[in-house]
């Protein structure tokens, strides 16, 4: 059995090497992203400090999983479960179930496959599914989607037709990033857009929720960031392979 000792060194050590790994505009980006969230909560008169804690989570998660870092989706399972607990308050059920059970869930699936697929410069080996995996995962979007419409007009979600859309967002992007897809970035560009809309919905009501709509306009900048990224890595990794692109 490990040493617990052992363990906690091995895991210090690994967030040393991941924060180390961040060059300065990342480093730029992930400070930015941070003061302006904060900055955002202390302007607020009504402050939700699991907010706060969803929001600094999600962006260090976006930061490093622009990076390719398997930190990122450890952190994405965090703000999964921080991140339903906000959604649940505001009775938007849809983000709650999903971020849960679907991408939490997928998240940790996530994690697995990107240890499996190092590459040599202490990334995530970029992947390149094939049409027929594009296709599968076309479909499921759609079944989800339909699926989560009607679960959540049961449920009586708020803003019914954007959870829904934020549902389909959110199931693509996940899935893509279990295929270390570079394009995950583009789906979740769509998805904070989506999101950006919900909360400010609901903060027309409670303004508690303004820095959900802070979050997810910081959350955007970042994917932007994080499918350059991707794609610089892309090309690196193929050119360091010197061979046909492969899964």
């Amino acid at each position: 059995m490990p040493n617990f000792n052992e363990v906690k060194m091995k895991l210090l050590k690994g967030i040393k090497r991941s924060l180390c790994s961040l060059n300065a505009f990342e480093k730029a980006l992930w400070i930015s992203s941070t003061i302006i969230v904060l900055l955002t909560f202390l302007w607020g008169s009504d402050r939700d400090y699991i907010v706060l804690c969803a929001t600094l989570v999600g962006v260090s998660a976006l930061i490093f999983t622009a990076k390719g870092n398997v930190l990122g989706q450890a952190l994405v399972i965090i703000f999964s479960l921080l991140y339903a607990i906000v959604s649940f308050k505001q009775a938007y059920y849809g983000e709650m179930i999903s971020y849960i059970f679907m991408s939490g869930g997928i998240a940790t699936m996530s994690l697995i496959s990107w240890i499996k697929h190092p590459f040599s410069d202490g990334t995530v080996k970029v992947g390149h599914p094939s049409a027929k995996v594009l296709s599968l995962v076309g479909v499921l979007t759609i079944v989800v989607t339909v699926a989560f419409y009607f679960i959540l007009d049961v449920l009586g979600t708020a803003s019914l037709l954007f959870s829904t859309v934020s549902i389909t967002t959110s199931f693509l992007a996940s899935s893509l990033v279990l295929l270390r897809s570079p394009y995950y970035a583009i789906a979740y560009t769509l998805n904070d857009i989506i999101l950006i809309v919900l909360w400010s919905i609901a903060s027309a009501n409670d303004p508690s929720a303004i820095p959900m709509i802070v979050c997810f306009l910081v959350f955007l900048v970042n994917d932007i960031y994080g499918f350059i990224s991707w794609i610089k890595r892309e090309k690196s990794q193929k050119e360091a392979l010197k061979e046909p692109r492969s899964s």
